[in-house]
């Protein structure tokens, strides 16, 4: 099937493009630093969510060379919260890299020997940075290409098939002639338009042409595979608080799950629950009156769900172990990932 105009998106993206704060709204050539960072935020992450994340990161970091020169824990700091934090650990080396070599690379190929860019970042850069004729295949992207084909194959079986026939798009002359703003608005139009659920057909620049629109089945495509149920985990972990309110947290190993991010100390995370008899010898300070707190903790990780208990305690002055570190409460809070602010919400 011959894929549609790409006029017709594109003058539908000049009327109805989205104003996000990682793009320019004065026709100027993009920062291919702020294309990359917000390329790299919204993996896994909401636009929602990103936005006012974006600024404060740039806030603290303006520039690839003041990312480059930052150390490794304020970078994992500014990201808590923003979760799947492998990337910011590759975020932190690729601006090391890219420092080094004085600026991003201008072509999809060589981007992706920069730690942590994949097909899609790399591809997503060249194109809205750099004009390559390239078109960065994101589920947004999928979705749009699914329904055009009524291809019926479930991800990710599909993925190949999808992103190969997206890059057909490159040889119609509008897309090529303008590579960042198509790759935008086929963005724009699988969050806007062509979404997961009950699509707005009738405001499609692309409805007549739409294969799965003409059979009816636009909205149960893409098709996906069943999902394995996740394996469940538990842990126990500690608060154990001052007189002034600072809490006494700990740094993980810098590699590994949540690799180099605070948290409250605790127990390693396994298949079977934990009795207070087996959790007690792995609280921080032995020997204090530890109380379990009411309640369970969850959070979901992409393999696995967590539950965990918390236990409190108070004494007069923390005077930090080695290893751990005592900060207040409004720091903790920004400075910990998501998983352990749902420990903090259930202490109240």
């Amino acid at each position: 099937m011959p894929l549609p105009p790409a006029s017709a998106l594109l003058a539908w993206y000049d009327r109805h493009r989205r104003t996000l704060p990682f793009r320019r709204s004065d026709g100027g050539r993009p920062d291919p630093y702020r294309v990359w960072l917000s390329e790299v935020m919204l993996q896994q992450t909401t636009v929602a969510a990103v936005g006012p994340r974006f600024e404060r990161f740039l806030a603290r970091f303006p520039s690839i060379e003041a990312l480059a020169a930052a150390p490794e824990a304020a970078v994992m700091e500014e990201w808590a919260g923003l979760g799947y934090y492998a990337r910011a650990r590759n975020l932190h080396a690729c601006a090391r890299a890219v420092s080094a070599m004085s600026g991003f690379p201008r072509t999809a190929e060589a981007l992706r020997d920069l730690p942590g860019i994949g097909a899609y970042t790399a591809a997503a850069v060249a194109a809205i940075a750099f004009d390559e004729p390239v078109v960065p295949a994101d589920g947004n992207v999928e979705r749009v290409v699914a329904r055009l084909l009524a291809e019926e194959t479930p991800l990710p079986a599909a993925k190949p098939r999808l992103s190969a026939a997206a890059q057909g798009f490159m040889a119609d002359e509008a897309a090529r002639a303008r590579p960042g703003d198509f790759a935008q608005a086929l963005f724009d139009l699988g969050a806007t338009i062509c979404t997961p659920k009950a699509p707005a057909c009738a405001l499609c620049p692309w409805r007549g042409e739409c294969l799965a629109q003409q059979r009816g089945i636009q909205a149960d495509l893409p098709r996906k595979a069943p999902k394995r149920a996740r394996q469940l985990r538990h842990g126990v972990h500690f608060l154990l608080a001052d007189a002034a309110g600072r809490l006494l947290l700990r740094r993980r190993p810098p590699r590994g799950l949540l690799g180099g991010m605070l948290e409250l100390p605790g127990t390693p995370w396994r298949d079977e629950a934990w009795t207070e008899a087996e959790a007690l010898p792995h609280a921080p300070i032995p020997g204090l009156a530890w109380r379990r707190l009411p309640g369970i903790a969850r959070h979901g990780f992409t393999h696995f769900e967590l539950e965990m208990q918390l236990y409190a305690a108070t004494i007069p002055r923390l005077d930090p172990p080695e290893g751990m570190e005592a900060r207040d409460l409004k720091d903790a809070e920004a400075a910990l990932p998501t998983v352990m602010r749902r420990l903090l919400a259930l202490a109240g």
